[in-house]
């Protein structure tokens, strides 16, 4: 009777953050090459999006050949109902275990979102879990992680800090959870980090600049890592004098948005 295969080890794949950008900057500019280098041996892939991770597969292969062509990868897509849902819950509706296969018969795998770290504001948390309760090593690689980023450009509290996610898109329960992240914030001191659609980033604003009292500190960071990156971080008081020079292009790009004292 053989022995079953030694796991292969689970790696988190950080992606550049130019997702959806009409310009994207030079691998090397976001990725170390040791993270190249372990993208391009690995061909057996958990996926947020498997289109997207073909076309990160390429640009890695254009500075390092894989050890697989890009036709012979093996892609298994995450359920797409988890993606804004989230998949951290500890009683979830599905199970993350089949998708490990490949690293119980031996073959490591890596585990990659569209931009930024996976199971960092993005899904993946529930494949890491159940990695650790399978026995699967677990490797996070050096890449951008955009909330950090943003935390740092944005002089908030550095040292307790929350990203809540999406906000509410309805007017009225945006802002009802506004106030509520405000005050907290106020209590507590805690930087409270949130993200919107890109097309959604203007309006998100907006509402921000309504909602919110005028000795508030509001940081908002778009194109993160790209050449034509900006972190704003003001008084809402100070905001609403500039906004019109501030809010330009925001659509067309990813941001975050942070709050704090």
């Amino acid at each position: 009777m053989s022995a079953a295969p030694t796991p292969g080890t689970l790696y988190l794949v950080p992606t550049p953050l130019d997702h959806g950008c009409p310009l994207q900057a030079p691998l090397t500019d976001a990725l170390p090459q040791g993270t190249i280098e372990v993208a391009a041996r690995l061909s057996h892939w958990i996926s947020e999006n498997a289109r997207s991770t073909r076309a990160f597969l390429k640009r890695v292969a254009a500075l390092v050949p894989l050890a697989q062509p890009l036709q012979a990868q093996h892609i298994q897509q995450l359920p797409h109902a988890i993606h804004k849902q989230g998949d951290h819950r500890r009683a979830g509706t599905w199970d993350a275990r089949p998708l490990l296969a490949p690293a119980l018969q031996g073959h490591d795998l890596g585990l990659v979102s569209e931009a930024g770290m996976p199971a960092v504001a993005d899904p993946g948390s529930s494949v890491v879990r159940a990695a650790h309760d399978l026995g699967i090593e677990v490797r996070p690689l050096v890449g951008p992680v955009s909330m950090l980023l943003a935390l740092a450009a944005s002089g908030l509290n550095g040292q307790s800090f929350a990203f809540v996610g999406y906000l509410p898109q309805e007017a009225s329960r945006r802002a009802t959870r506004l106030r509520e992240l405000e005050a907290w914030a106020q209590q507590s001191g805690q930087s409270q980090l949130f993200i919107e659609t890109p097309y959604r980033n203007a309006a998100l604003l907006q509402a921000l600049l309504q909602q919110l009292r005028p000795d508030t500190r509001l940081a908002v960071c778009s194109g993160l890592t790209l050449a034509q990156q900006r972190c704003t971080s003001l008084r809402v008081a100070d905001w609403r004098r500039r906004s019109a020079a501030l809010t330009a292009d925001l659509s067309a790009q990813p941001a975050v948005f942070a709050i704090g004292p």
